[in-house]
């Protein structure tokens, strides 16, 4: 039974990475919207085809050049979001790509290895979670360089505000004056609303790519401010004075707890640690655990116990401020 299952494994990812690589080569439509461009700004058709091929372009930018299934699997997962709030200049396809190596890779690497071919769908299913591991991996870093950052250039905006410029030059001044990933946005969202959105839409698009509460209250006081008036400096002030004292209240509590989160690494990694051992030097000795029923119940028993202590060590270390 175990060999029909590495078969299947072996076909979906042989599969997956052929359909990657097909959509990757697959011509995009470039030329098709640089033609429509082209006609758009030429200035020899009438208004109602210029609306037409605006309508058209803004489709076509809208739905890029994914399939059917690169559009559904973005619409579950939300990958594109993913992609933007990593800063990933990357394709669903092109993802999809090389997750199909990895589970190719994961496949052959334990008979490269010398290992029984039980093996090949654990490691096939560990390495099909390590590109979202590392798609997640530098979202969380961006967001925390943003949320870093945050304080110096509500602080930036608030003496832009002082001094008698306005709240879009602020950001204008944030853009040019700070580093990525906060130079970034802010100028995405000055350049969104110098083009005509209004500045509550550009906040709202900016809370939707960078999800930090901080930066949540900043976009509340923002409108409400512009709807009921208020001295906006000294709120931004107080905002970034808060954000200030989280972060040393938040370095303290990982201070307090670096003992328990090392102790959790070491308690989680030791157990796979000493399975590898073992079954180097005795491979006979721990057969017994997919061999046998009672071996079989005992490894399941194990891996859960394995989970539940790690979101055990998790909830007690990871303490919100």
């Amino acid at each position: 039974m175990s060999a029909w299952i590495i078969y299947l494994c072996v076909f979906g990812g042989v599969a997956a990475l052929v359909a990657g690589i097909a959509a990757v080569m697959r011509g995009d439509r470039e030329d098709e919207v640089a033609q429509r461009l082209s006609a758009l700004t030429s200035g020899n058709k009438d208004a109602n085809s210029k609306e037409s091929i605006t309508s058209e372009i803004l489709t076509a930018s809208r739905e890029g050049t994914q399939s059917a299934f690169e559009q559904v699997v973005s619409n579950y997962l939300n990958l594109n979001l993913l992609f933007e709030q990593a800063d990933v200049n990357m394709t669903v396809s092109k993802f999809l790509t090389i997750i199909a190596g990895a589970v190719a890779i994961g496949v052959a690497m334990p008979t490269a290895a010398g290992l029984p071919l039980k093996f090949a769908p654990i490691v096939a299913a560990i390495f099909c979670f390590m590109p979202f591991m590392w798609l997640l991996f530098k979202r969380k870093r961006r967001l925390n360089k943003f949320a870093a950052q945050l304080p110096e250039a509500l602080e930036l905006i608030s003496r832009a505000l002082r001094a008698g410029h306005s709240l879009a030059a602020g950001f204008n001044l944030v853009g040019q004056e700070m580093s990525t990933p906060i130079s970034t946005e802010f100028n995405r969202a000055f350049e969104e609303q110098n083009l005509g959105m209004p500045l509550e839409e550009a906040l709202s698009n900016l809370t939707e790519r960078i999800p930090n509460l901080d930066l949540k209250f900043f976009a509340t006081a923002v409108i409400l401010q512009r709807q009921t008036g208020g001295d906006l400096a000294e709120i931004l002030d107080k905002i970034g004075h808060l954000i200030r004292e989280r972060f040393k209240i938040w370095g303290q509590v990982q201070a307090l707890t670096g003992e328990g989160r090392l102790s959790g690494i070491v308690l989680l990694a030791l157990p796979p640690a000493l399975f590898v051992t073992v079954y180097r030097m005795n491979p006979d000795y721990l057969m017994l655990l997919f061999t046998d029923d009672l071996g079989k119940k005992m490894l399941v028993g194990g891996l859960v116990m394995q989970l539940l202590g790690a979101i055990v060590i998790r909830k007690i270390v990871n303490i919100k401020v």
